[in-house]
């Protein structure tokens, strides 16, 4: 990340006590990728809305403000309605095209492009960087920008169907449309955009009848069908594509169409490479409510009773850790009527501490050291390698971020209703 100082050791940015005072009505505060910004939408005494800076209101005002975000190169971007019209915000600039309205604000990672879906005249489409597409459709239901910020796409009904006409939806009405243009195939339903790394490859799930379904790459589906299949993920540096898939084996993971495990489970999904390619993770139920990682299709000898999240890869790809939930125990009664408690598993080893939630763990660039963001009680802290920090903040806005080197954490804190940046060794935590 650039732009941040590592020598720093606090600032305050923000005292949220004087925006209080200020504005009758303030929503959700978003902090920026280097914790420089800090905004909220707030209501001013006219009843309008408009967007608060570190303390620097914006000139123009609003209706309503909705998914107010800041982009990964720190603009602030808001879904704005003025007039009775939708658009976008960007630094307090709005986009010159009008809308019925707009959804899914959806950036490229590095920020430089900006896309939504949009509604005009009972016609959708995608927005991007204020130019809407020529190509309109009868229907849009998401917008996914590829990593590299120059392809956009959106899952689009190709084919108009009346109502109850149940043969033509048989048919299969739904595609994919990257920069406006659909595929030629269309399919009786499509679930999620996912770009190769390199951006040049597409690949979604698909479903042919009611339990035919496969993965398609540039609108060409896999040969082999499955019982059902999850969302699909590119191999780093390659253009394999793995799913994970109902197979008469079980639940496993496919690369390209074809079993890549030996043995099935009763459920797979969220397959995660390793940075390198070479180790394939998910999260797999070898029985009936128990939950696990398994890595390269062998899983972790302890199992979880109620979830486990997606799995993390450290940067050298020889360690995997999860966010993992078990039901609260008081003796030996289990509290199923109670919240789950939460904490991380590394390497199938669980941590001892449990929180009320928790987030997911991030390595450190040497990969020897695990941190997450937790919430015990009303108040949030950083723990490190299972070790609950020292300090504790009312809130903490986003995960833990290392320095480069790995021995510094840059933490954006809530504290007496002031916000601050804090760059803290990790020995200090």
């Amino acid at each position: 990340m650039k732009n941040v100082n590592w020598n720093l050791k606090e600032e305050l940015i923000a005292d949220l006590n004087e925006w209080r005072k200020r504005f009758q009505v303030i929503h959700e505060f978003v902090v920026s990728e280097d914790g420089r910004k800090i905004a909220a939408p707030v209501q001013k005494e006219d009843g309008s809305w408009t967007c608060c800076v570190n303390g620097e209101v914006w000139e123009n005002t609003f209706e309503r403000i909705r998914s107010l975000s800041f982009s990964p190169d720190g603009r602030l971007v808001a879904l704005v309605k003025k007039d009775d019209e939708w658009t976008v915000a960007v630094d307090d600039a709005l986009w010159e095209e009008r809308f019925e309205y707009v959804w899914n604000l959806t950036f490229s990672p590095h920020g430089e492009t900006i896309a939504v879906n949009v509604k005009r005249d009972e016609e959708y489409g995608i927005c991007v960087n204020g130019k809407t597409w020529e190509r309109t459709f009868l229907e849009t239901r998401n917008c996914v920008v590829s990593p590299d910020g120059k392809r956009v796409g959106t899952i689009v009904k190709a084919k108009p169907t009346k109502e109850r006409d149940l043969a033509g939806f048989a048919e299969g009405v739904w595609t994919i449309a990257i920069d406006g243009n659909p595929w030629s195939k269309t399919f009786v339903s499509v679930w999620g955009i996912h770009f190769s790394p390199d951006s040049t490859k597409v690949a979604t799930q698909v479903r042919f009848g009611v339990t035919e379904y496969t993965i398609a790459v540039d609108g060409q589906p896999w040969e082999k069908r499955f019982g059902c299949v999850w969302e699909p993920v590119f191999r780093p540096g390659s253009a394999d594509v793995a799913a994970p898939a109902s197979t008469p084996k079980g639940w496993m993971a496919v690369i390209n169409g074809t079993p890549a495990w030996d043995k099935g489970f009763t459920q797979a999904w969220h397959l995660r490479f390793s940075p390198d390619g070479q180790r394939l993770a998910a999260v797999v139920a070898p029985g009936f409510g128990k939950w696990t990682v398994a890595v390269d299709g062998v899983p972790w000898k302890r199992t979880f009773s109620e979830v486990v999240l997606p799995p993390v890869f450290s940067p050298d790809g020889k360690r995997v850790a999860a966010v993992v939930g078990e039901p609260k125990v008081k003796g030996s009664v289990v509290l199923k009527t109670e919240p789950n408690r939460w904490t991380i598993a590394v390497d199938g080893e669980a941590w001892g501490e449990t929180f009320d939630m928790i987030w997911d763990p991030v390595f450190s660039p040497d990969s020897r050291t695990v941190v997450a963001k937790a919430e015990k009680s009303g108040k949030f802290c950083v723990v490190v390698n299972g070790r609950p920090g020292k300090s504790q903040y009312d809130n903490l806005f986003g995960s833990p971020i290392f320095s480069p080197a790995g021995d510094k954490l840059l933490l954006k804190c809530l504290e007496g209703g002031k916000y601050y940046l804090r760059v803290i060794p990790v020995s200090e935590i």
